[in-house]
């Protein structure tokens, strides 16, 4: 084409734009020139089509009005009893199930009354009444008839004394915990004159943790929404673009909401709290980074082509493969935890999985519709116009990359060895598990209750063991109980307001002396099983508090060992699917493993030397390796799609620097929100969600700032076009630049799907 011809073409598009600008939302007055008929073919026009686009709001807007009064009783599905969290087949949760032959669950509250110095005979009568008034208590599953005590402290009769009233623990029990404690501290009171009241035991400290997860939605939901509203306004300076993402994301949650409601009533999927509150985050986290990518896109689009429409079907065309093969990863990653042991963690990842597929069918379909709808008006005020300059190539990014290319295989070397070097703080980890006193990060009632309890009676007070057995071999199974070391000699007996016996079996409880949720304690439940499973014909089985810990803790073991290695395997056979290559996925899974290292190490330095937490819950490991490596592959896929793009038209080294210049402002700004929204969890008061927030924030930010950016990058660009092996593009001559014809393809490209 002539140059005078070729300006003309240009003017008349800068013109027809123009018209658009003034009237961006009327369809008929667009005046913008139609696509040809051949470009209207493919998927992404059935998102983005001049007519399409309504057709999918339309029923985007009927599936959330449907939608959203099903998402909001979500909380009232969800399982937080010991069955949900403990391993299915575990020796504890037999126990559990056999003992609701006996009577229904139960959780016993300790009411304490100290007070130094002595009991009063005033304060012995006050608690002989309150426990008058304990017994006509039958409301919120308070078993009232069934209160025992009061029991006075043997190591100083006159200083202390606690009751024990028991609370069901039926489907409903988690959502009342906290109102029958609170029943019974209205009977009590919080003590006066110098007696001190205190609220403890299982059902003390059941209440405080109910009451840390009362309304865990909301807050995630709006502390999650806060950080993507912030760095919306950061990544994109508009103040009516982030509307466009954040109404998307926020269908999302209440539809992915409302599936898992459903699923949970009809078809026996588990959701608990901690399920519920990661799935907030990971939509909004997932959701928000999949928006970004996607308008990066279409705002290079939208320089080349006067059509939005148009502009946008390249852009799903162009970056949807890797947006599907991101969240294809994540989706996969999650699943993979079907096959843990632990029934809270199997439960996460179809919870998860449901939420991040909902998120990415939001981001493709009723994201793009509404941005088209809209215009190039919802970009004010740095509208992009087309024909105008792409930043990318003189921008900041730009600048790194030739950086790092001219010393690539120096600048991975030491990277590489940083991180190593950080991993070294693994070495303060310890993921051994919280007691409860250490799972909150602040102190409540029933923590400090059980410390002024652990000095006036036996630690493992109104925690018991709970022991099946056969009733013919019941005595020799007692003995053997009180024969063991940390068990209290005289506290062996039947569970009161229990059946006596049960198809030939008998329900005990025996206290330790040892804190119920103590390491000496789960060293008590090893050696009650030892001691009980060699009497013959007992078949007895030792369940409770202390042995659900201990059983939780071999499982997660197991989930440690079985689900890393799984969850790496999927990603690398997702990565070579979608790069065709076998050395990129080899290079790519092992800069994530170096980055979760990294992160690891320096969480657990911070956990211990700045934020002096007691250690880390057996399970953190798994879960920071399968968000991080899940979420973080995110923006290696995003980066690695983009080069061989680059690669295919220009070679690879080339399209190393070109890939990360367009990409790399975009990765940054999703890196942050993912970031942001994942620290969100430590606006809970609870020590595991606050150290998960941490690391898996801490993780994206290594991942986005320094693998991604400074590790692949230079990784690439030392080994040139062999990171696509077995891929014929891996003999491509890495320095050879493209051709005119290339250059005019990629200044004009044709949509085509």
């Amino acid at each position: 084409m002539p140059d005078a011809q070729r300006d003309a073409s240009k003017d008349a598009s800068k013109a027809a734009n123009t018209d658009s600008e003034r009237d961006p939302g009327t369809a008929g007055s667009t005046g913008e020139a139609p696509p040809a008929a051949g470009q209207r073919r493919g998927v992404a026009w059935l998102v983005c089509g001049r007519r399409s686009k309504w057709v999918v709001l339309v029923l985007w807007l009927v599936a959330i009005v449907l939608m959203s009064p099903l998402a909001q009783k979500l909380t009232d599905a969800q399982d937080n009893d010991n069955a949900s969290w403990l391993p299915g087949d575990a020796e504890s949760t037999q126990v559990l199930e056999l003992a609701e032959d006996f009577r229904p669950e139960q959780l016993p509250a300790v009411v304490l009354y100290v007070r130094d110095g002595g009991l009063t005979e005033a304060d012995k009568a006050k608690i002989a009444e309150d426990v008058a008034a304990f017994k006509k208590l039958t409301d919120h599953g308070i078993r009232g008839t069934e209160t025992q005590g009061p029991f006075e402290s043997e190591k100083d009769p006159a200083a202390a004394a606690q009751v024990f009233v028991p609370i069901t623990m039926d489907e409903k029990g988690w959502e009342r915990i906290a109102p029958a404690v609170d029943s019974l501290r209205e009977v009590a009171g919080d003590g006066s004159g110098g007696l001190k009241v205190y609220m403890t035991g299982p059902g003390g400290t059941s209440a405080d943790f109910s009451e840390a997860f009362e309304g865990i939605d909301s807050t995630l939901l709006f502390a999650a929404m806060g950080v993507v509203i912030v760095m919306l306004l950061i990544t994109y300076r508009s103040p009516s673009l982030l509307l466009v993402p954040l109404l998307s994301v926020v269908g999302a949650l209440f539809t992915a909401q409302a599936i898992i409601y459903l699923l949970a009533e009809n078809a026996g999927l588990t959701v608990n709290g901690q399920s519920a509150g990661i799935l907030t985050v990971l939509v909004f986290g997932a959701g928000t980074d999949y928006a970004l990518l996607l308008v990066a896109r279409y705002r290079e689009e939208l320089h080349r082509h006067a059509d939005r429409h148009e502009a946008m079907a390249l852009a799903l065309h162009r970056a949807g493969p890797a947006v599907l093969a991101s969240g294809a990863t994540v989706m996969l990653g999650m699943l993979v935890l079907l096959f843990a042991e632990m029934n809270s963690t199997s439960g996460l990842g179809p919870v998860a999985a449901i939420g991040v597929a909902v998120a990415l069918l939001a981001m493709l379909t009723l994201f793009p519709a509404l941005l088209v709808i809209f215009g190039r008006w919802i970009f004010w005020p740095v509208i992009p116009h087309y024909d105008t300059a792409e930043p990318t190539e003189t921008g900041l990014w730009a600048r790194i990359g030739r950086r790092i290319a001219i010393r690539p295989r120096a600048i991975w070397a030491a990277t590489a060895i940083v991180l190593a070097a950080l991993s070294l703080g693994l070495m303060q980890l310890r993921a051994e598990g919280l007691s409860n006193a250490d799972a909150f990060t602040d102190t409540p009632d029933s923590i400090v209750g059980q410390q002024v309890l652990e000095e006036h009676f036996a630690a493992g007070s109104g925690d018991p063991l709970y022991i099946v057995a056969s009733a013919a071999q019941g005595e020799a199974v007692g003995r053997a109980i009180a024969d063991t070391d940390g068990v209290v000699d005289q506290s062996i007996r039947p569970v009161a307001g229990a059946k006596a016996e049960h198809d030939g079996r008998i329900l005990l409880e025996a206290t330790m002396d040892s804190p119920s949720d103590s390491a000496e304690a789960k060293d008590t439940v090893e050696r009650v099983r030892d001691a009980v499973h060699a009497i013959p014909d007992a078949d007895a089985k030792v369940g409770g508090n202390t042995a659900a810990l201990l059983d939780m803790d071999e499982a997660t073991t197991h989930d440690n060992v079985l689900i890393i290695p799984l969850v790496l395997l999927v990603v690398f056979l997702v990565l070579i699917v979608l790069l065709r290559a076998l050395i990129a996925p080899l290079l790519l899974i092992a800069t994530v493993v170096l980055s979760f290292a990294a992160a690891l190490g320096i969480s657990a330095l911070a956990f211990r030397y700045l934020f002096d937490y007691a250690g880390e819950t057996t399970d953190f490991p798994l879960f920071v390796f399968v968000f991080l490596v899940a979420l973080g592959i995110d923006y290696n896929i995003f980066l690695t799609t983009r080069i061989r793009e680059e690669a295919l038209r220009k070679g690879t080294r080339p399209g190393v620097l070109t890939g990360l210049s367009a990409t790399g402002a975009v990765i940054t700004s999703a890196g942050l929100v993912l970031a942001g929204t994942f620290a969100a969890l430590a606006t809970l008061p609870m020590v595991a969600f606050a150290e998960i927030g941490f690391a898996v924030a801490l993780g994206v930010l290594l991942d986005t700032f320094v693998v991604r950016s400074v590790l692949v990058t230079s990784l690439f660009l030392d080994v040139g076009g062999k990171v696509w092996w077995p891929h014929p593009l891996a003999k491509e001559d890495p320095g050879r630049v493209p051709s005119p014809r290339a250059e005019s393809a990629s200044a004009e490209p044709a949509v085509r799907d």
